[in-house]
């Protein structure tokens, strides 16, 4: 009796505390979530199996994991040097149809890894892929060729011309230098095209451009009004 009831408190308590940390913990998760939930998951096993660890005992160090994510979240939010270092950033291991060996062994996977996941993508053919980018998750996305691009209904008019990824210069705030420069571009073009367009860099979420140096632009604070079925 005494095990079902500790149970059912810790089942209910984690529940609860994976709704606080946020819908990452259920989907695809990097490094830092992967490790905390796992911990929170074992810390409800053992304060269930466990006489030695009490009710408040298991609550407590269930209670000190998730403050700590979300003290992990708000720095990472806030530091894009913190961002990078703790869930990691995305690496190309696969530019214009082209595999870098030095950047899979970066990832730490093999040719064989890539045209799995290849695969699992349905690209069973590797020369039908573009780019291929190693997420922060450890889950590889995939940008095929123009000619292997799905046709849509929008493209039975158009001639699909789009060859390349556009490039993230604005991330929360902060101009992507880095990235800028890659593209040929650099801080005082980009502030300029954004102030023609009526925009200050602190006040976006995110800003790409593409190889026709078309912006596409995403404000902060934009509320969807738009819900989701149930």
């Amino acid at each position: 009796m005494y095990i079902s009831i500790k149970g059912s408190i810790s089942v209910i308590y984690l529940f609860f505390v994976i709704k606080l940390l946020g819908k990452k913990q259920i989907s695809e998760l990097n490094i830092f979530d992967y490790i905390i939930g796992l911990t929170l998951g074992n810390i409800a096993a053992e304060m269930t199996v466990n006489s030695d660890i009490t009710i408040i005992e298991g609550l407590l160090a269930m209670s000190i994991y998730g403050l700590f994510s979300l003290f992990v979240s708000f720095i990472t939010e806030k530091s894009m040097v913190a961002r990078r270092f703790i869930t990691g950033e995305p690496i190309i291991i696969m530019e214009n149809g082209k595999i870098s060996r030095e950047q899979l062994k970066k990832c730490k996977i093999d040719i064989n890894d890539l045209l799995q996941d290849a695969r699992e993508s349905g690209y069973f053919n590797i020369n039908e892929i573009n780019y291929a980018i190693m997420e922060p998750s450890g889950k590889i996305s995939f940008l095929p060729k123009s000619k292997y691009i799905p046709v849509t209904p929008k493209d039975m008019k158009l001639k699909v011309d789009n060859n390349s990824i556009n490039a993230n210069v604005v991330l929360d705030g902060k101009i992507m230098e880095n990235n800028l420069k890659e593209i040929g571009y650099d801080r005082k073009w980009l502030i300029n095209r954004l102030e023609k367009e009526g925009y200050v860099v602190k006040d976006l979420l995110l800003v790409t451009i593409d190889n026709k140096e078309q912006l596409y632009i995403y404000e902060n604070n934009k509320k969807i009004d738009a819900k989701v079925l149930e």
